[in-house]
C-alpha cells in the first residue's frame, strides 16, 4: 500500500496542475506526494490484522510514540523544518515586487552601480504551498503516528508503520528546504556585490541544500522499504 500510495502521489502530479507556475506546482507537488503516501500508509494499517495465536498478556506500560519512531531521523527532520521556516521568514520579509510589478517575487540589492532585482525570490508567493504542506503533512503525520502506536499487532509491524510515516513527512521538509536553498542560493551567487558575508550565506545555503538532499533519499529509502530499518538503533 505504500509503493500503491507513493505511485498514486506521482500520478495525480503527473495529472494535475495546481499552479500556472512551474516552480510553484512543483512545490505543491510535494505535499501531494507525501499526503498520498501517508494515505497508503494509513490504508495499510487500517487493512492489517494481527496473525492469530496464542492469547497475548495485557501490557501495563502505554506505548509512546516515540518508542517507534527513528529518533535521529526524526530530530534531523525538526531541525530541518526550523531551518526552512526560518529561511521562508527571512525571504518573505526580504522580498520585493519583481521588474512586473508582482509583489514579494524579487529581491532588491542597492550597491554602488545601482539597484537590483533578482529573481525568483522565495518570498510569499512561493512559500504558502511549502508552509501549507508542511503544517498539513506535520498534523497528519502526528495523527497517523497516534494511531499506528495505539493499533493491536506487534512491534516490528508498528515500526514500520510509523518509520514510513515519518519518511514521508520527511519528504514535505527535505525536498521544499532543498529547492528554498537552491533558489536562494542562486539568487546570492548572482549579486554584483555581497562580499564576505555572500561567502557566508552561499556556504551556509550549500551546506542547507547537500544535508537536506541526502536526508530525502534516506526518507525515500525509509518510506518505501521501512521493514530494512527496523533492525537498526533509533
Amino acid at each position: 500500500m505504500r509503493w500503491a500510495g507513493a505511485a498514486t502521489g506521482l500520478t495525480v502530479n503527473a495529472l494535475i496542475t495546481f499552479s500556472p507556475d512551474p516552480d510553484v506546482d512543483l512545490l505543491y507537488g510535494f505535499p501531494v506526494f507525501g499526503l498520498c503516501v501517508m494515505a497508503g500508509v494509513f490504508a495499510a494499517d487500517v487493512i492489517a490484522r494481527p496473525s492469530p495465536g496464542r492469547r497475548r498478556a495485557a501490557e501495563v506500560t502505554p506505548r509512546r510514540i516515540r518508542d517507534y519512531v527513528p529518533r535521529s531521523l526524526t530530530a534531523a527532520l525538526a531541525a530541518q523544518a526550523l531551518a526552512l521556516l526560518v529561511l521562508l521568514v527571512l525571504a518573505a520579509t526580504t522580498a520585493s515586487a519583481d521588474t512586473d510589478g508582482r509583489p514579494r517575487r524579487a529581491l532588491s540589492v542597492t550597491c554602488p552601480a545601482g539597484t537590483h532585482l533578482l529573481s525568483p525570490w522565495p518570498g510569499p508567493y512561493y512559500a504558502w504551498p511549502a508552509v501549507g504542506g508542511l503544517a498539513l503533512g506535520t498534523v497528519a503525520c502526528a495523527l497517523l503516528l497516534r494511531r499506528v502506536t495505539a493499533r493491536s499487532g506487534n512491534d516490528d509491524q508498528r515500526r514500520i508503520s510509523a518509520r514510513a510515516a515519518v519518511g514521508a513527512w520527511g519528504v514535505l521538509v527535505t525536498a521544499p528546504l532543498f529547492a528554498v536553498c537552491v533558489t536562494m542560493g542562486l539568487v546570492v551567487l548572482s549579486l554584483p556585490c555581497g562580499g564576505a558575508m555572500m561567502d557566508v550565506a552561499l556556504s551556509g545555503l550549500a551546506l542547507a541544500a547537500l544535508t537536506s538532499a541526502l536526508t530525502a533519499g534516506h526518507c525515500l529509502g525509509v518510506l518505501l522499504l521501512p521493514q530494512a530499518y527496523i533492525k537498526d538503533r533509533p
